[in-house]
């Protein structure tokens, strides 16, 4: 047992989803989004980074003192999963960890709209799962693949950086790969992946142009793609995809996209004031003919407006997902007003200033 597998079971116990480590000062536990120390002592340069070595495969010790960061992935059997991030800073070696819990909740279990659900059974396309880092997106994505996994007889191969959540094949046949494991980079495995017949294929995320186009490429040739992306709603994830691409490609990228996507999952995650815990706040692109037609004019601020009037399609913007958890009493005024769109529709409920002046 390594001396670091202590921190993580006290995280598990105490319902933490990240824990940070860092040279000069005591380890801290995010729990429901807020920072708290633990009572330890001060974490001195040697210790934690001996502490840290103990569970760091000999190859990735090299990559990271060559470069001065690291991602991979680290199991407890029984517990959990974690992914692991080291760095270098002013005082030292430091190092987060996110907890990746070993079930994979279901779309019902983690109350996700039925149409999320339903993004399973597409035989093809693209479809984007996006938000802030920390918004649960791996999770969503964890419970459609979940989904497939059970209702599908198909072939998944999952392609991340480090590996996240295990599936354990059911109906599907699943494989996982591990960017600087065992594939170079993204868009090398999303180049191979062509060729190892694939029905669906996960991408951890779209971070250049290279992967972004060959995710588009793979949807456009029969696959289902799922990725995600840090971005906020709809309307900038679909503006993002395109600004990757050189101007003087975005006209036949618009083209493109508006044939290959079928959907935009934005999330926003929120603390609960119910009950401990946390809920997340969906807003939900449906790719219907209007909204391709939008995409592909680049009319991409009118999209708000596809969401409203395309509710029986299961669409909804994130205003309205808040509204909805505010009505429940699930989640404080504040945070609504903070992480909504139209601030005058939310500035009735707060009971003082608000917090962000510079949105008054």
């Amino acid at each position: 047992m390594a001396q670091i597998d202590a921190f993580f079971k006290l995280m598990n116990d105490e319902g933490a989803s990240d824990l940070h480590l860092t040279s000069g000062q005591q380890p801290l536990l995010r729990v429901r989004g807020d920072m708290e120390r633990v009572k330890f002592k001060v974490l001195d340069n040697d210790y934690l980074k001996s502490m840290l070595y103990e569970i760091c495969p000999e190859d990735k010790i090299k990559v990271f003192e060559e470069r001065g960061d690291l991602d991979f992935g680290y199991e407890i059997p029984g517990l959990a999963r974690y992914r692991c991030n080291f760095y270098q800073q002013k005082y030292g070696i430091g190092a987060v960890f996110r907890e990746i819990p070993s079930e994979i909740l279901t779309c019902e279990q983690l109350g996700l709209p039925k149409v999320v659900s339903r993004l399973a059974s597409l035989p093809k396309g693209l479809v984007l799962v996006t938000g802030p880092t920390g918004s649960g997106k791996s999770t969503t994505l964890a419970a459609i693949l979940d989904e497939c996994n059970r209702t599908r007889k198909d072939h998944v191969l999952t392609i991340e950086d480090p590996i996240e959540f295990v599936h354990k094949s059911q109906s599907c046949v699943i494989n996982h790969r591990e960017v600087g494991t065992h594939t170079k980079s993204f868009s090398a495995a999303l180049r191979g992946a062509l060729r190892e017949d694939p029905d669906i294929i996960l991408v951890g995320e779209l971070r250049d142009l290279e992967t972004v186009s060959l995710a588009m490429e793979a949807a456009m040739t029969g696959h289902l793609v799922f990725s995600t992306m840090h971005t906020i709603n709809a309307m900038k994830t679909v503006d993002r995809v395109v600004e990757i691409f050189p101007a003087n490609q975005q006209e036949q990228v618009r083209s493109t996209l508006a044939d290959a996507l079928r959907a935009v999952v934005a999330q926003t995650l929120f603390k609960r004031v119910d009950i401990p815990g946390r809920v997340a706040a969906l807003e939900i692109l449906i790719c219907t003919a209007a909204a391709r037609n939008l995409i592909r004019e680049g009319k991409t601020y009118q999209i708000p407006s596809v969401m409203q009037t395309g509710k029986k399609f299961g669409m909804q913007t994130l205003d309205d997902a808040i509204f909805e958890l505010l009505e429940k009493k699930k989640i404080s005024a504040d945070d609504a007003y903070t992480n909504c769109y139209e601030k005058a529709r939310f500035l009735k409920f707060l009971r003082r200033q608000p917090a962000d002046f510079t949105e008054i």
